[in-house]
């Protein structure tokens, strides 16, 4: 089977095969996903297609065994959740976290990440420079500012002075 073919085939049998196998698995997107995946595993073996005379049984047959093997994995990765203990309970983030994380939203996206991979992942500006491609001078500038920027819209309202002091 020539690329022409194969996508001459693929535009007249997707549409088809994933509607068969939506009413097998009641589930369109599985249906979607394990079709195209069908189909990327046949686009390797387009010769052997074109000689087996039923490609569309074979894209048929390789997605139904990849919803099966999707199901098997799914109800293993279940049972293993319930054999396990119920998770210790965590209590949800204080107001400060919240603070913090809306004030780093508020961040330059290149600022917001030299901070987390300073502070966070306790990367030195050279290691950050290397993972960002960007000299060090120029994280240091992002964390100097980004600093600032965190100060400034994480003052406590508490220790600001009054204004007629």
């Amino acid at each position: 089977m020539t690329v022409e073919e194969f996508e001459a085939f693929y535009a007249q049998a997707a549409g088809r095969l994933t509607g068969q196998l939506y009413v097998m698995l009641g589930d369109h997107h599985e249906a979607q996903d394990v079709v195209q995946e069908a189909f990327v595993r046949g686009w390797g073996r387009r010769r052997q297609l074109d000689r087996d005379g039923r490609p569309e049984a074979w894209i048929r047959t390789v997605a139904w065994r990849l919803a099966v093997s999707r199901w098997r994995v799914r109800r293993r990765s279940a049972d293993a959740w319930r054999r396990s203990a119920p998770p210790p309970h965590v209590e949800g983030p204080g107001p400060e976290a919240v603070a913090l994380v809306e004030a780093l939203r508020q961040l330059p996206l290149k600022q917001r990440r030299t901070m987390a991979l300073h502070y966070l992942c306790d990367l030195t500006v050279e290691q950050i420079a290397v993972e960002t491609s960007l000299s060090a001078s120029t994280v240091k500038t992002h964390l100097s500012r980004g600093r600032a920027a965190l100060s400034r819209q994480l003052q406590d309202p508490r220790t600001e002075e009054a204004p007629d002091a």
